[in-house]
């Protein structure tokens, strides 16, 4: 049956074939490859940044409240006004919800929504 075909046209479709064959498993492996090149980067991204964050972190929490004053920037008569808010022992935050009695916002199961 394939001697009825002439070469003329068979070995254009052979290597047309051929190379449909090829270009397929190839192009999966280059994506796959891709992708875990793009994986890796992403976490050596993400590990630079959780330790510039662990530097940063340390620095503020080793760092008294004038020193974290006076790297924001502001002006003298402003600094002594961020001591003194950093320095509050308030450690009830402002918006303490609907409970007065423990300042919780989380309802209890028995109550009815409002």
């Amino acid at each position: 049956m394939l001697s009825l075909i002439p070469d003329v046209i068979k070995l254009p479709v052979a290597i047309a074939l051929g190379a449909i064959l090829a270009f397929y498993p190839a192009r999966w492996l280059g994506q796959s490859e891709g992708k875990q090149i793009a994986a890796t980067a992403a976490l050596t991204k993400s590990v630079q940044v959780l330790r510039e964050r662990n530097t940063i972190d340390d620095e503020v929490s080793t760092s008294d409240a004038a020193a974290l004053c006076a790297d924001l920037g502001l002006p003298d008569d402003q600094q002594a006004e961020c001591v003194r808010r950093v320095l509050s022992s308030d450690a009830e935050p402002a918006d303490v919800g609907n409970d007065p009695e423990n300042g919780s916002t989380v309802r209890k199961p028995d109550c009815q929504p409002q």
